[in-house]
């Protein structure tokens, strides 16, 4: 037994992280004041006068998103401008004292009930207008209440995202934000809910540019939740170059051997990488032939979906309020793709072999697509399993999941098949598996496939395999 190892195979997650991992793929709604504006960053002083959009219809977003396999979204309810998308009882600058005068989150949590998909709300704590930002008690009393009313008035939320940004209001001064005040308003009101970012439950993936970590883990020290981390982090100011910054080398490596050795305490914290499908997070015109490629996209979803993470795409509806066909349109392509990829295994009729089981985790669990797994026997080294196909199989990914009840184990692993002549050739190395991992390999027809687990934190616990 292996007191490491032991220690960590026992940080597992909650209810409410297994439940938002299983989204996999959700969008965000950058919509507001800036949509009028033509800023991504607004000043709080902003003639309100101006938000009148002429078809707003949230139907039409959630058939965007159902175009897409999206299976979640999350509305701009207020940005760091303070500007509020709902009928809010606590400051006149909000939607209800514009010419439009209609509740957007709540015609959206009625789309999102109608068209099956899951529903959530970002507030920022930074308030641009508020009279009573920086003044401590007075404003996290008006911040509560605010973030009171969304929980309470718009149904089940799957999440509540907040970002780290913490700038002055409009009188010079900062607000030290309560956070676990706010935190104990989201546990009380809607229990359910992961506190995403600028929370204990989801982690920022550290860039906005889709960039992906190699091997993401999601049992980390406990510092990688650090308000004050988090916020030197997160952007200070709009800018171009903070969008498409990659992931600095310093953070690659969040949790492995190495780094989890010595930490004092570790949590379950997963990683949700958050990206526009456009350069900006809020509809400009300017933009619109700017909309990321198929190949774009496909890249990010491969490697945030099928890399242990949720990918938050932002989808910025125009400020008329509808998503345009530009963004509509590769939706539908992406949707399209991960439809016609991922609908359907090639599994049936296999015959499945493992090195070892724990004596009670059959093999066989493995193409069931429930909460069911197979278990190897517990520190018996490298160990396998082995697919024999009734025919040949024309391969391109192969899709792995871990029971991620029992914690996230395997460290390294490698697929292979045989040629003719039964020579072993390597299809794929990898390292992290986690809640997903979609491995991309060069197209090969093979009957016969080995899935080596060379490293692993105990034993492997695999919940899930397919191949496309």
């Amino acid at each position: 037994m292996d007191p490491l190892l032991e220690r960590l195979v026992s940080i597992v997650p909650s209810e409410q992280q297994i439940n938002w991992q299983k989204l996999e793929f959700t969008a965000f709604f950058h919509y507001g004041i800036n949509s009028f504006s033509d800023r991504e960053w607004g000043t709080g002083k902003e003639d309100i006068s101006i938000f009148s959009p002429s078809q707003l219809d949230t139907d039409q977003w959630c058939q965007a998103l159902k175009k897409a396999e999206i299976k979640g979204c999350i509305i701009t309810a207020k940005h760091h401008d303070g500007f509020c998308l709902w009928d809010t009882a606590y400051t006149n600058h909000s939607v209800m004292h514009t010419p439009f005068k209609r509740d957007i989150v709540a015609e959206l949590s009625k789309s999102c009930e109608k068209y099956g998909i899951r529903f959530a709300v970002y507030l920022s704590p930074w308030d641009m207008h508020e009279a009573s930002y920086g003044s401590g008690k007075e404003y996290d009393d008006f911040f509560c209440n605010q973030l009171t009313e969304l929980l309470t008035k718009y149904g089940s939320l799957y999440s509540v995202w907040f970002d780290g940004a913490c700038g002055e209001g409009p009188n010079g001064k900062k607000q030290e934000y309560d956070w676990d005040r706010y935190y104990s308003v989201i546990r009380s009101l809607q229990p359910e809910a992961v506190i995403a970012v600028s929370g204990p439950d989801v982690r920022w993936c550290g860039n906005e540019a889709g960039d992906c970590r190699e091997s993401e883990w999601s049992v980390v020290p406990t510092e990688v939740f650090s308000q004050s981390e988090i916020a030197q982090n997160s952007q200070q100011a709009d800018n171009k170059e903070f969008r498409e910054k990659k992931l600095d080398q310093m953070t690659l490596d969040l949790g492995s051997r190495e780094v989890l050795k010595d930490a004092k305490h570790l949590i379950w914290y997963p990683a949700e990488v958050d990206v526009s499908i456009r350069p900006g997070w809020f509809y400009h015109q300017s933009e619109d032939l700017e909309v990321k490629s198929l190949d774009e996209l496909k890249h990010i979803y491969l490697n945030s979906v099928g890399g242990n993470s949720v990918l938050l795409l932002n989808i910025p509806p125009h400020r008329d309020g509808f998503v345009t066909d530009y963004d509509v349109n590769r939706l539908s392509e992406l949707g399209q793709f991960i439809r016609s990829t991922f609908a359907s295994s090639n599994m049936k009729g296999t015959n499945l072999y493992a090195s070892s089981t724990d004596g009670i985790h059959k093999v066989e669990n493995v193409v069931r697509d429930d909460e069911s797994y197979w278990k190897a026997e517990d520190y018996s080294g490298e160990s396998s399993i082995t697919i024999e196909f009734p025919r040949f199989q024309r391969v391109e990914y192969i899709v792995l999941q871990e029971q991620i009840r029992l914690s996230q184990r395997v460290e390294e692993f490698e697929v292979w098949t045989e040629d003719e002549a039964g020579e072993s050739i390597m299809l794929y190395k990898g390292t992290t598996i986690g809640y997903k991992k979609i491995c991309k390999i060069r197209p090969i027809s093979i009957k016969k496939m080995r899935i080596s687990f060379i490293s692993c934190r105990k034993s492997p616990t695999i919940k899930y395999l397919s191949i496309h």
